[in-house]
């Protein structure tokens, strides 16, 4: 008598819905290295009032995140509105030693147009000096038509060599002829040999 096989379907976990922030949170949490689950919380986690900032802090907060699902977690940032994304957060992502998450935050930075120009311009006349340098490198990325000038308005009254000389590399591609009197004038005001060499060779770029 012939053996008759019966045919067994895979048990296939559902993927849960959440009530509440903390709950996707906790799932994420408590599903490391479970990729598929991981997205699922993160996707989840988006959706959720306040869920943008914390999608930054798992990148801030976990130096051994896998390259994948920060690539995941970038995806959902750059697809929310501009109106939902957590664009202060995200200029965070700037300043991490980690290069690949550094581009990230540009990467993703560059998603919102024209909406990011309030923060650009909120940290260019600030005190912090590390916050001005970050915000020239998104300006020279992302290339507003204002580029230019909010650079130029910079470097009229800035005090920090490091911060002037940041600008001044970026300037040197968008720069313009009536730039160059201003540029000589960082000369006077720094006194310095490699301001010296970066202006000049700024200069020579602009006039081609």
């Amino acid at each position: 008598m012939a053996l008759i096989k019966k045919h067994i379907s895979p048990v296939i976990d559902e993927l849960p819905s959440f009530s509440a922030l903390e709950e996707a949170y906790t799932y994420f949490q408590t599903h490391n290295g479970e990729f598929d689950k991981q997205s699922h919380a993160i996707d989840q986690i988006s959706q959720f009032d306040g869920g943008g900032k914390l999608l930054v802090k798992l990148l801030l907060d976990n130096p051994y995140i896998h390259k994948d699902m920060i690539d995941n977690i970038a995806s959902i940032l750059s697809k929310m509105s501009p109106k939902r994304a957590p664009i202060e957060s995200i200029m965070d992502l700037l300043k991490e030693k980690n290069a690949y998450i550094r581009n990230i935050g540009i990467t993703t930075l560059q998603c919102y147009g024209d909406a990011i120009k309030y923060y650009i311009v909120k940290f260019l006349i600030g005190d912090d000096r590390d916050l001005r340098i970050f915000a020239i490198n998104v300006l020279g990325d992302v290339n507003f038509a204002e580029s230019r000038e909010m650079l130029v308005e910079l470097l009229q009254n800035e005090k920090d060599i490091n911060v002037a000389m940041t600008a001044v590399d970026y300037l040197a591609e968008i720069g313009e002829m009536q730039d160059i009197d201003l540029l000589e004038s960082l000369k006077e005001r720094f006194d310095d040999a490699y301001v010296v060499f970066a202006i000049d060779n700024a200069i020579r770029q602009i006039k081609g």
